[in-house]
């Protein structure tokens, strides 16, 4: 591709969804849209960015946006997140919110198995108040992705990829060549297509949200704002969950660290106030 077409692509990815498209990596922008290119009937990359330009046709358009986005994700990825989030998270939230509910929100869900690995988790957590609902919800900008995250199936190598072999065994049924997640979990999530740079203020308010290795792939110019938006839809006391490698140190004050648990963030007071 030319400086001209990577120049483009970029473009689009920051202005249709904010994300980060570095135009001297082409390989990386080549890997991402080779298979696109096939399904589209293309012959090449060029071919498609070539019809991208003249057409300017809105499906096409978001069909690149998409495939340009980051949708790495495995069962139970960093274990000691989900450990804590089974142990200590959901516990106290279910004493505070007793009677009530906790909402738990995956919001860059990708092919499905993070918030699958949550809803695992809130199953096999103990210490659960009884009249406590846990509702899931999760969302992506890939419609292609939602739909497997959907249907629940998943490959051999996609459930040996963090997934410990009880829980496979205990909420798993082997399908030929395929493991369907078990109709209790899988009814238990409600979906929907967000692209996170535009108005999340009617999504409502959630106990835990994660967004994890996400903004490192977004612009830098909207990186605040999306850390920002989260830091609106928790609660007063909910739990921002990102990646365990992740800072948000000259990005946004809207949300602190949780002493000694990387990649936990809860709304900073101020933060609090200004947004009531």
């Amino acid at each position: 591709m030319t400086p001209e077409d990577m120049d483009l692509l970029a473009a689009l990815g920051r202005a249709r969804a904010g994300l980060k498209v570095e135009t001297d990596k082409h390989y990386v922008v080549e890997s991402r849209l080779a298979p696109l290119a096939r399904r589209e009937g293309y012959p090449s990359i060029e071919a498609l960015v070539a019809a991208l330009r003249a057409k300017r046709e809105e499906r096409l358009i978001w069909a690149v946006v998409e495939a340009l986005t980051i949708n790495e994700t495995a069962f139970f990825r960093d274990r000691d997140t989900f450990a804590f989030m089974r142990d200590v998270a959901m516990p106290e939230l279910s004493r505070r919110r007793k009677d009530g509910s906790v909402r738990v929100w995956s919001a860059a869900c990708s092919t499905g198995q993070e918030i699958y690995s949550l809803a695992i988790a809130a199953h096999e957590a103990r210490d659960i108040e009884p009249g406590v609902r846990f509702e899931f919800f999760a969302s992506d900008l890939s419609e292609r992705c939602l739909e497997k995250a959907q249907s629940g199936l998943y490959t051999q190598f996609e459930v040996q990829r963090g997934l410990p072999i009880r829980l496979l065994i205990k909420h798993f049924e082997n399908q030929d060549e395929t493991w369907a997640i078990s109709p209790r979990i899988r009814q238990a999530v409600r979906w929907r297509r967000i692209n996170l740079v535009s108005d999340l203020s009617g999504m409502g308010v959630f106990d835990l949200v994660m967004l994890r290795n996400v903004l490192p792939g977004l612009d830098p110019s909207v990186r605040a704002r999306v850390a920002e938006a989260m830091a609106a839809r928790l609660t007063e006391d909910g739990l921002l969950v990102l990646g365990e490698g992740e800072s948000l140190a000259g990005v946004t004050e809207a949300l602190r660290p949780l002493p000694g648990r990387p990649g936990l963030f809860a709304r900073d007071p101020a933060f609090r106030a200004a947004a009531a």
